[in-house]
């Protein structure tokens, strides 16, 4: 029997998150192989991976994937599907409020930064996991300065990201000591592949999953979550494309009037087929709630 979502937090994961940031056992372990991946390290136990993920930081569709807290290292991990040269300003933002957090919850010693003792912050690692379709190096960093109106190279103030590219034949060497990223990399390529180049539908993303299934990527987990991946899948893709579409064709009205069409049409599907509430449906479709419940009360059950 397939399992279903069962609430708006885990229907509103990306698959990335989904794999690697929940707190499940087997999430942990990849988690933790991830970790020591990036990092040339080998421990062994993955509850030394003290999660703290935060979400909707500043902008309501501006989150981060996972952030967890290890051997005196804050890291930062987001996936991307499309280039954003704002990363290490959003990076930025996020850690001043992982810091905010961290100084909050540690009672000892005390954390009192208008105190006259200096107080010991864990050192930030910041990486950004590109699947887009951009032809990008293996492995590259992104610096703050380079967003600076003066240009600024005596690296006084500067913030880094670090952009590994895990499309499934530009992994860098990653996927050697870490099957699971390579399992999400084969699956992504695979939705693409069973997607002939355009958009995902509910049919090649069930290929796709069935094809992970048979291949027993992540060791049968997309069997056990195959409607819950199929909906995140969808509503990601649908999200990306829209987002693209808005910005190459300067929200012509003609086509923002298509791309609202099909947003309302994905949220439909999403409640009729996923069991979403029409809200949660809206807010990842990015379709307006008046349309969608409109369009709902117009369509049979």
């Amino acid at each position: 029997m397939e399992s279903q979502p069962t609430t708006q937090r885990e229907y509103k994961d990306r698959l990335f998150k989904a794999i690697f940031g929940r707190d499940t056992e087997e999430s942990k372990r990849w988690r933790l192989e991830l970790y020591n991946a990036l990092n040339g390290t080998d421990f062994t136990d993955p509850d030394e991976l003290q999660v703290n993920t935060i979400e909707n930081v500043i902008y309501i569709t501006m989150r981060n994937d996972i952030s967890f807290l290890v051997d005196d290292q804050m890291c930062l991990y987001e996936q991307q599907s499309t280039f954003n040269p704002n990363m290490p300003l959003r990076g930025f933002f996020y850690f001043a409020q992982l810091y905010q957090k961290y100084l909050a919850e540690k009672k000892t010693p005390p954390k009192n930064i208008l105190g006259s003792r200096l107080v010991k912050i864990p050192k930030p690692r910041f990486f950004v996991f590109y699947n887009g379709k951009g032809d990008m190096p293996d492995l590259f960093k992104m610096r703050l300065s380079e967003a600076f109106i003066s240009p600024d190279d005596s690296g006084d103030f500067e913030w880094t990201a670090t952009v590994v590219n895990i499309n499934e034949d530009r992994l860098g060497g990653i996927h050697k000591s870490c099957k699971s990223l390579y399992d999400y990399a084969r699956f992504i390529a695979k939705v693409r592949e069973c997607s002939k180049g355009g958009s995902p539908t509910a049919e090649s993303v069930t290929e796709a999953v069935n094809w992970a299934t048979k291949e027993k990527l992540l060791n049968g987990f997309f069997e056990r979550q195959k409607a819950e991946v199929i909906g995140m899948i969808l509503t990601e893709f649908d999200m990306e494309q829209f987002k693209r579409d808005m910005r190459e064709d300067g929200y012509d009205e003609g086509l923002q009037q298509g791309a609202q069409q099909k947003a309302v049409e994905d949220a439909v599907m999403l409640v009729r087929k996923y069991n979403a509430t029409p809200e949660t449906a809206a807010q990842d479709a990015g379709a307006p709630l008046d349309k969608v419940l409109e369009a709902l009360a117009d369509t049979p059950a």
